[in-house]
């Protein structure tokens, strides 16, 4: 095996993979990657399976050598990354000769920048996931970020290195949007018409407050729009829930999985990775789509990343 040695670990650098589904009755969260597309779209350009186990980067990068070489893609947002301090493009695979180091800085665009190597970085599975949950330190490296002087163990390349680069054309479909599309939450016939048409057309502003759990929004105030105490209920990836003064929270990949405020929307799954991209001082708006909608973006989305032309050579 090959070894990753993180020279500086960055703001938030965590082993992340496309998480663990289905322990939300046992109360886990699924974690994994913030931007689930870019983690993909990376793990295709070094040649691995699209769920490997990659690094994720967070408003600061790091600095990363690899003593044996390696083939690396870089995906996501801008961290203006250099080799040996040479740039290097986002969305293109690209050779690290032995004893180089990759440098990322501050991040020029989103919230996010994933690190794919080929063969993965090699950790031990927690329920079936090699994802990092940073709220209960499970998973991933010693199940927290990384940090100066740690040693990541990296998988055999499946093959012989190939340049590969996501199309031009093919960019755009990835470039952030800021609205946000969402279906009605199961308590969306608490407010009235007033406040629901007002939170489709108000502006809300990412806190710095926002992590991994949950992104919190800053706005015009809505009202509970609870009656009553409410019952705590199972709450689902990408709920947004409005908490008392009344200001929408985006529950996020460690999410809570049981919650007692009301939820007035959804965000739709095509969108989550543009959730993931969100940093402070964003302005985003919701959209309100129906379900058929939704589920045909979700759609429409695996088949833009299934395309044969999505990947040039």
């Amino acid at each position: 095996m090959s070894v990753i040695q993180v020279e500086a670990p960055g703001l938030l650098t965590t082993v992340q993979d496309l998480g663990r589904e289905g322990f939300g009755p046992m109360g886990v969260s699924p974690s994994g990657a913030a931007d689930r597309l870019s983690l993909r779209l990376g793990n295709r350009l070094v040649g691995n399976d699209e769920g490997a186990a990659a690094l994720e980067m967070t408003l600061i990068g790091g600095a990363f050598r690899f003593p044996e070489g390696g083939v690396v893609a870089l995906a996501g947002s801008d961290f203006g990354a250099t080799l040996d301090g040479n740039d290097v493009k986002l969305w293109t695979s690209f050779p690290v000769k032995p004893g180089q180091t990759l440098r990322l800085g501050v991040s020029r665009s989103g919230a996010r920048c994933t690190l794919s190597v080929a063969g993965g970085i090699v950790v031990e599975p927690f329920l079936g996931s090699a994802s990092t949950h940073v709220l209960s330190g499970l998973g991933g490296f010693a199940g927290r970020p990384l940090r100066k002087g740690d040693v990541l163990e990296t998988g055999p390349a499946a093959r012989p290195f190939r340049k590969r680069t996501v199309a031009p054309q093919a960019l755009a479909g990835l470039s952030p949007r800021k609205v946000l599309r969402v279906t009605p939450g199961p308590q969306s016939d608490w407010f009235p018409e007033s406040e629901q048409e007002c939170f489709y057309v108000n502006p809300y502003t990412v806190t710095e407050r926002s992590n991994r759990m949950g992104i919190r929004l800053q706005g015009k105030p809505m009202a509970s729009g609870s009656r009553g105490n409410m019952i705590t209920e199972g709450v689902s990836l990408g709920a947004v829930q409005l908490p008392s003064p009344g200001h929408p929270i985006i529950l996020f990949v460690e999410q809570q999985t049981t919650g007692g405020y009301p939820k007035i929307a959804n965000v739709i799954s095509a969108d989550l990775h543009f959730v993931g991209q969100l940093r402070p001082r964003n302005e985003i708006r919701f959209e309100r789509v129906e379900m058929s909608a939704a589920l045909h973006l979700l759609k429409e989305q695996e088949t833009f990343l299934a395309a044969q032309d999505l990947i040039l050579e």
